[in-house]
């Protein structure tokens, strides 16, 4: 699903425990997992041809429980729309997450401010300057969660001149340092997918405390995502995205090289969190466990 368009219509990182499971180990460690698994049981973010929710809808602030009761994983990424901006809602996340022995790695900022016109990559520094303070919010969020980073999408980038996005990244890489929050940017929405070569350039262009969220999915075909992956990957610090597409009988993904992806996470030196977003059809519970699965394997 194209956030944008919905929008407009780590234990290894932070130290916590894992609880007594068989799963538990280094392997499972290094594993996450993304509301975004689960986007049509949240009110918020509903794609609109999608079934009744059956029953309650997902409240974030029960999700680590259930990821870990569920999956015995505690490190998770939780997408903006699902986190209420109400201080006594972050306090109560806060605790959720600390009772379950969980952190949050990662908050992809999914925010209408940074598709309002250019947003991030916009000629016009009073635009910029509105999704930067947007931005900057959810840096302030992410901190007090205790996640390592943000997601923050560069709108509309002029890849011919990229003076405008490196700019507004330099302004929130820098507020994100003060917060100790790293800034990170994703393949997806039309950036970085087909040119990965272009998210590399701005990489180096911003310099400290900005890097990259591969994602494994995210790609138009087998060749760019190998290349991609070896170029962006070496920007990671905080996490990447594990998708899961579509799985044959046996809990193979069948959509890309899932095994091909990890193994050039780790020549990389990727030393984060893979976060499990599920983006496939059928039961969303079962298909983050085929990923699960398959990190396991592979890790």
């Amino acid at each position: 699903m194209n956030r944008r368009h919905f929008l407009m219509g780590s234990a290894a990182l932070s130290g916590t425990v894992l609880r007594s499971n068989a799963q538990s180990g280094p392997k499972a460690a290094r594993i996450g997992i993304s509301t975004w698994s689960f986007h049509n049981l949240f009110s918020a973010t509903r794609d609109d041809k999608a079934p009744p929710i059956s029953g309650k809808p997902l409240d974030a602030r029960d999700f680590p429980d259930m990821i870990a009761d569920r999956y015995h994983v505690h490190e998770m990424e939780i997408v903006a729309p699902h986190i209420s901006r109400e201080p006594s809602y972050i306090r109560d996340l806060k605790a959720r997450l600390d009772r379950a022995h969980s952190h949050l790695v990662n908050i992809p900022v999914d925010i209408e401010e940074l598709w309002q016109a250019g947003g991030l990559s916009d000629p016009d520094p009073k635009v910029r300057e509105k999704a930067i303070s947007a931005c900057r919010n959810w840096i302030d969020i992410a901190r007090e969660l205790g996640a390592h980073s943000v997601r923050c999408d560069p709108g509309k980038i002029n890849t011919a001149d990229l003076s405008a996005t490196i700019s507004s990244y330099k302004a929130l890489a820098s507020y994100g340092d003060s917060k100790q929050i790293y800034v990170i940017i994703e393949n997806h929405g039309g950036v970085g997918s087909e040119h990965p070569e272009e998210l590399a350039e701005l990489f180096k262009g911003v310099g400290k405390n900005c890097g990259a969220l591969p994602d494994f999915g995210n790609f138009p075909d087998e060749a760019t995502r190998q290349k991609g992956l070896k170029l962006l990957f070496p920007f990671a610090r905080t996490v990447c995205h594990a998708k899961g597409l579509k799985f044959d009988d046996k809990g193979n993904e069948t959509a890309f090289d899932f095994a091909q992806c990890v193994k050039t996470s780790k020549t990389a030196g990727f030393k984060g969190v893979y976060s499990i977003e599920y983006e496939g059809e059928g039961d969303p519970y079962q298909g983050v466990q085929h990923v699960v699965d398959e990190l396991l394997r592979y890790l």
